[in-house]
């Protein structure tokens, strides 16, 4: 096997495939995806790969920076590619151990892609809006690994009483985990970042709604059943256009001199966010029909008068 000739990096300093494993104490691949515009120095890579390295460089010589970790002392992007199946989730440890330490960074989801963070650092959520540039007035949506997390973090899913009101949760566990962002009553447990209106120097008004998903995606799965606590989320959407960015190499060039701490490439996605239900009516309302199917149980409803508020709920939805 050829051992990789050391590789420059985006801060002009010379490191080898070995060096560059042995400087973080967590294994993984951490480098640029297999795709022709990028080289990667994770691992180490037959000699006849070498042309294609050259051939990346004069294709494409800023993304060259995807190569070398970022997250270190010095600062800066760390870039994952993991397989979309999830076979090498191993990978993701050191995305875990920088969420844990208040990071902020994207990952894929069953929809779309989405900026996330820990539900228990509040200077993450903060840095999380400033990157995104959200409005303080927007409430924000959580990832959660099991029902167990939506019944701590919102006042769950409607069971019935035996009084005419229907028990919701017996459908809803059969499209969860799922393309589905339900908004559901906050507990006292949400960070009340995700519930905040008026300005920063405002106080903290009464909790309301905010948007929960199970989403049914191999890597953010493994990512979340590491996690001790949900994932703040708010969708990927271009600075400029407003429009759904489906490329983790065009949001790492977008949003990492923004400030954002990793990306987790996995793979080129297509623009189609979830179906938004609303859960806190007396019927469970289609606010934005996605991906996910309209049920039978689920009602598909054009009032306008809502329609300032439902923005806000739906506006962080991936």
């Amino acid at each position: 096997m050829a051992v990789q000739p050391p590789v420059k990096n985006f801060h002009g300093d010379r490191c080898g495939a070995s060096s560059f494993l042995n400087s973080r104490s967590v294994p993984g691949h951490v480098g640029a995806p297999s795709r022709s515009r990028f080289c990667s120095v994770g691992s180490l890579a037959p000699a006849r790969r070498f042309p294609v390295l050259a051939l990346a460089v004069k294709r494409s010589p800023k993304r060259l920076k995807y190569a070398t970790p970022r997250f270190t002392k010095e600062g800066g992007l760390l870039y994952v590619e993991v397989d979309p199946l999830g076979g090498d989730s191993w990978k993701l440890d050191p995305v875990v151990d920088l969420l844990r330490e208040g990071a902020v960074g994207v990952i894929p989801t069953d929809t779309t892609y989405a900026i996330v963070c820990d539900s228990k650092s509040h200077s993450a959520i903060e840095r999380l809006r400033r990157i995104k540039d959200i409005a303080p007035s927007k409430p924000l949506s959580i990832l959660c690994r099991s029902f167990r997390d939506i019944d701590t973090y919102t006042m769950g899913f409607p069971r019935g009483d035996g009084q005419g009101h229907t028990n919701i949760f017996r459908v809803v566990k059969h499209c969860l985990p799922g393309p589905y962002t339900f908004i559901l009553t906050a507990s006292k447990e949400l960070p009340k970042q995700c519930t905040r209106y008026g300005t920063t120097a405002a106080k903290f008004a009464p909790r309301k709604s905010v948007g929960v998903r199970i989403p049914d995606d191999a890597i953010c799965q493994a990512i979340l059943e590491r996690m001790d606590s949900p994932l703040i989320s708010t969708s990927v959407k271009g600075p400029k256009n407003d429009e759904w960015m489906i490329d983790p190499v065009v949001i790492a060039d977008s949003y990492g001199p923004e400030g954002l701490d990793f990306v987790v490439d996995g793979g080129i996605r297509v623009a189609d966010p979830s179906t938004v239900v609303d859960m806190t009516g007396h019927y469970p309302k289609i606010l934005r029909q996605g991906k996910g199917p309209k049920l039978p149980w689920m009602v598909a409803e054009d009032d306008e008068e809502s329609a300032s508020n439902e923005k806000d709920l739906i506006a962080g939805a991936t």
